[in-house]
């Protein structure tokens, strides 16, 4: 019996310590350069474990959850309710992994109908401030860095037995409660944590395309230049004509609307989407 009860300690702790650890940030953005003073609010995970961390949008697993479930219920696209899709549109459309064991991040996001990831190349140099505060229940202490083209100040905790930090934050002796850059474009605050079973998987619609960073920002600067002729170049499900030919299945009645009429509305709308998203939170 004795035997019996250690083994069962022993698989009990296993399993606690298995068990991956969230934190909630709510993510503050100014995307628009031209509308300041609109603010959009969400919130984010940064799923931790031993292994690894990933940073998402909150949103998007709900909606891939919503997705899945239509999918394996046989209905498809058409039984999701479009309302509720509506309203949990995300802003967020990157993630962001870290690699604990060989210290990498890796970046990955949508540029047209495709996602692209690269391993991020630039490492972030802190300065480290005796300035310290308290946010919420935690002591935090400030630290500074130059990154992608902001200067963002951080405080970090060392009450929590964590060394990471939403988006690509990290680095720190101790976990990001709170990052934000100095012009108040971008802002992230932990509002609390739980743990769950184990990481969400998070589906990838889409080719996934491994490039270097430099390409990334290359693909990314085509896309925002001319939308339609980058996705038309890439064929496939990157393609406007791709969506037109399906009969336009993404709206009600698509099969008897005009191909031109549906691909001018298609531009309109990324173009609108890209301009909309003039003040990214990497500038560099």
């Amino acid at each position: 019996m004795k035997k019996l009860g250690i083994i069962a300690l022993a698989l009990f702790i296993q399993h606690i310590s298995a068990q991956v650890n969230r934190f909630v940030y709510q993510v503050t953005m100014k995307p628009d350069a031209e509308n300041k003073s609109e603010v959009k609010t969400e919130n984010a995970y940064l799923d931790i474990s031993p292994e690894k961390s990933v940073f998402y949008s909150e949103n998007r697993i709900k909606r891939d959850s919503i997705m899945q479930k239509a999918f394996q219920g046989g209905g498809g696209r058409g039984s999701i309710n479009r309302d509720q899709m509506e309203n949990l549109r995300t802003s967020i459309n990157y993630s962001v992994e870290k690699d604990k064991t060989n210290q990498k991040i890796f970046f990955k996001d949508r540029i047209g109908r495709d996602m692209y990831s690269y391993e991020e190349d630039r490492p972030l140099s802190w300065t480290i401030s005796s300035e310290t505060t308290k946010i919420g229940e935690y002591k935090v202490q400030k630290a500074e860095t130059d990154f992608a083209g902001r200067k963002w100040t951080a405080w970090f905790t060392t009450d929590l037995p964590y060394q990471d930090g939403p988006y690509k934050f990290g680095g720190l002796p101790g976990l990001v409660v709170k990052v934000e850059d100095e012009k108040g474009d971008y802002s992230f605050d932990l509002m609390k944590n739980y743990k769950i079973a184990e990481f969400p998987e998070l589906n990838q619609f889409g080719n996934t395309i491994k490039v270097k960073r430099a390409d990334f920002v290359k693909q990314q600067q085509k896309y925002k230049s001319d939308p339609a002729a980058f996705m038309n170049q890439g064929g496939g499900q990157g393609s406007f004509s791709t969506t037109i030919r399906t009969g336009g299945r993404s709206g009600a009645g698509g099969r008897n609307q005009n191909p031109a009429d549906m691909r001018k509305r298609m531009e309109e709308r990324v173009k609108e989407e890209v301009k909309k998203n003039s003040n990214p939170i990497e500038l560099q």
